[in-house]
């Protein structure tokens, strides 16, 4: 072998990672554990050493997991949304991020996910990492917390003394639901099944409705504004206990569909994007104690099929989160 073939062959080499993989559609059952290539560093973009990814169990039925813009096919496909890692490369362009810099993000919907030791990130959507949350915390905040963000405040329009209904209070989103609407001054019912009462009430549920046990209409009365994390039947039923004037926010189905809908009543349902502005709030709310990621197992990238199976057979609380390499600190990462 020449010295230009051997530099060559080193540099391939280098441009290879460990990744979760899927070939073929399907569940966990097709996850593969292997060797890929490093993802490109694009215009705009930072390329981050993951340290932990975070899942959502439904991202493997959605278009976007297998599809890129155009409807083309993307496979073999890298999943997992919601990563936390250090800033290692920038692209051309790249402003306002640093080399070294510990951050986290909600990466592009059509472009591989963070099950994987790098991931390419446009530089807009990263936030830095406060000192006081780990890896770990972080990589649990992105999805879950930006879409309760979003669902609250920017379509739902909650503000201090309404009552907010929170269907599916344990979750990753429900979770964060429950803490924001109870830091706004908001009275918060939530619903869920039994084994989930206590978290979601030292969360700041005022009331918690199992519903196992009761049917919420019988017990709720009517709120301004009801977040629907279950979709369905609940979704369905969640017209009747909605204030005239009052919002129906669901992130799972459009609840024009899921039911007849009431003029009086406003409803959206929306899919979450990635905000920079947002993530540092709630970093900094994180920082603070104000609000805190529900974690509900951490697992290796190796066996990150076990963390899709735990999920989708349910209670489980909170996020399920990748651990990529060993975790330090993130002021540590880079030492």
């Amino acid at each position: 072998m020449s010295a230009s073939e051997s530099i060559a062959a080193q540099t391939a080499v280098s441009r290879t990672m460990h990744a979760l993989r899927l070939h073929e559609r399907g569940g966990p059952e097709q996850f593969v554990y292997e060797e890929a290539p490093i993802p490109p560093v694009g215009l705009g973009d930072v390329l981050i050493r993951v340290y932990a990814a975070s899942i959502t169990p439904t991202e493997l039925r959605w278009p976007p997991t297998w599809e890129d813009r155009t409807g083309r096919d993307r496979r073999p496909i890298i999943p997992a949304h919601e990563v936390a890692g250090v800033i290692t490369e920038l692209g051309y362009g790249t402003a306002g991020a640093t080399v070294g810099s510990a951050v986290y993000a909600l990466t592009d919907w059509y472009r591989d996910g963070a099950a994987a030791d790098y991931v390419a990130v446009e530089a807009r959507d990263v936030a830095p990492i406060p000192a006081s949350l780990s890896f770990v915390e972080a990589a649990a905040m992105p999805l879950a917390g930006l879409t309760a963000w979003q669902a609250l405040f920017d379509h739902g329009g909650l503000v201090s003394g309404q009552t907010i209904l929170v269907h599916g209070a344990s979750g990753g989103v429900g979770s964060f639901a429950v803490q924001l609407a109870h830091a706004a001054g908001a009275h918060v019912v939530a619903t869920g099944r039994a084994w989930a009462r206590q978290l979601v009430t030292e969360l700041g549920a005022d009331q918690y409705i199992d519903l196992e046990q009761r049917a919420f209409e019988e017990v709720v009365g009517h709120v301004d504004l009801v977040l629907d994390l279950v979709g369905g039947d609940i979704l369905q039923r969640s017209w009747a206990v909605v204030k005239p004037g009052g919002t129906l926010v669901s992130v799972v189905e459009d609840p024009l569909i899921a039911g007849t809908g009431r003029p009086e009543v406003r409803s959206v349902f929306f899919v979450v994007v990635p905000n920079r502005v947002e993530l540092v709030e709630l970093a900094r709310r994180a920082t603070s104690g104000e609000l805190r990621p529900i974690i509900g197992g951490v697992v290796s990238l190796a066996n990150g099929r076990t963390a899709f199976e735990a999920k989708h057979a349910r209670g489980i609380p909170g996020k399920m989160v990748l651990a990529v390499r060993d975790q330090p600190t993130p002021d540590t990462a880079t030492e």
